[in-house]
């Protein structure tokens, strides 16, 4: 997926020593490896932010991205919680640019009838996700990371304590310690042995200029036949409409999610408009928690490679943002003699999702739209709605 990001310049954050201390500089040995002391693999939210909190606190750091762009071909619809932009400071210096704030929910039972839900104080923001991830690159960068694009994981090797890493421009690149930030199909967690995820849904979401729509509302459509065990969406995002659908689903079947028969059941209250959609994105999102085995001895797993993504929102920019942050922090105390390799402590810091993941176990045993359909109203539902998407902070019912 492309998104235009012409419109603004990357803002650079504040200097080393306001900071932190300064990044080492990255070294080349006398056989030729290049030498860092923190090597990540994904320029994802979760990598980024690991990369930067890292070199921050004076580590050299390396970002391999197989893709050219950060921002291509993403998995995710961009929407970012409001506990995510007050506990994650780097989301302070986002350019106003890239990002729209959704102000409530409306929740749509399988018979079109609905509910709105806020919070007082509560909002969500709407991203350009493709445009974000590579402010994010310049930023992180800017922290003195060497990030290289359009470069391809392949394999690690453990030799003499230390990470061996082979890439096929340049020289091979040797690391104290190794993260994969790399996705749901981590080929980290596939080269180092760790646990992978399995279990999945899939999404599509187009964008469309010019679709109508109640503004300022993030629009959640219930139907069991179109979408068993999520939901489908729209919204008014930065500069386009994004409509999209995701359901469970297994590899072989994926390709036949179309959206078609969301944008027909949806025409009264979202229309996209006469033109075709700008533009596309589609894949698997994890939906298992997070996965058993996420590290080893001085590597390991943070994001969507360690399963991290709520099994019911399917939401995971801000545990990534967040502990890909502590992730960088950690293995830079553990660089610094200060601590233990994080791989025997901070993976325990990861979240459990028990109740999401009953949650998720419940909705795909048990969705019911006749459940929905008489029951969306209810307060006992609209709690349960409230503490889905608001966290605990429900404000007072609204008409339909």
């Amino acid at each position: 997926m492309t998104t235009s990001s012409s419109f603004f310049s990357p803002l650079a954050p504040a200097s080393f020593a306001a900071a932190g201390t300064a990044p080492a500089p990255t070294a080349i040995n006398s056989i030729g490896s290049l030498k860092v002391d923190l090597l990540v693999v994904g320029a994802s939210f979760a990598g980024l932010a690991c990369a930067r909190a890292a070199a921050l606190a004076g580590l050299s750091v390396m970002v391999l991205e197989k893709k050219t762009s950060a921002g291509a071909k993403l998995h995710t619809t961009g929407i970012i919680v409001k506990d995510a932009v007050d506990s994650v400071p780097w989301l302070g210096e986002v350019p106003p640019a890239l990002v729209r704030r959704i102000e409530g929910v409306r929740l749509y039972a399988p018979n079109m009838r609905h509910v709105d839900l806020h919070a007082p104080g509560y909002w969500f923001w709407a991203t350009d996700a493709p445009a974000l991830l590579d402010w994010m690159v310049e930023s992180t960068r800017a922290c003195g990371v060497d990030v290289r694009l359009g470069t391809l994981f392949e394999q690690a090797l453990w030799v003499n304590g230390r990470w061996e890493v082979p890439v096929t421009q340049g020289p091979c690149i040797t690391a104290t310690y190794l993260v994969g930030a790399d996705g749901p199909h981590s080929r980290v967690a596939k080269a180092l042995g760790l646990s992978r995820n399995t279990r999945f849904l899939y999404g599509i979401e187009h964008e469309y200029q010019g679709a109508r729509m109640a503004p300022d509302l993030l629009h959640c459509f219930i139907d069991r036949k179109l979408a068993p065990g999520y939901i489908g969406w729209a919204l008014d995002g930065v500069g386009v409409s994004q409509i999209g659908l995701a359901r469970r689903m297994g590899h072989n079947d994926a390709g036949a999610l179309r959206l078609d028969p969301l944008l027909r059941k949806i025409a009264s209250v979202v229309t996209p408009g006469d033109a075709p959609p700008v533009a596309v994105r589609a894949g698997m999102i994890p939906c298992g928690g997070v996965l058993p085995t996420v590290a080893r001895e001085r590597a390991l797993l943070v994001g969507d490679a360690a399963g991290m993504v709520s099994p019911v929102t399917a939401g995971g920019i801000h545990t990534a943002l967040q502990h890909g942050e502590r992730a960088g922090e950690a293995v830079a105390r553990f660089v610094r003699g200060e601590a233990d390799d994080p791989a025997t402590w901070f993976v325990r810091s990861y979240p459990s999702f028990l109740l999401k993941r009953t949650l998720r176990w419940a909705f795909d045993n048990f969705q019911s739209d006749w459940m929905f359909n008489h029951l969306l109203g209810t307060p006992q539902m609209r709690r349960v709605a409230e503490l889905i998407y608001f966290h605990r902070k429900g404000g007072p019912p609204s008409k339909e």
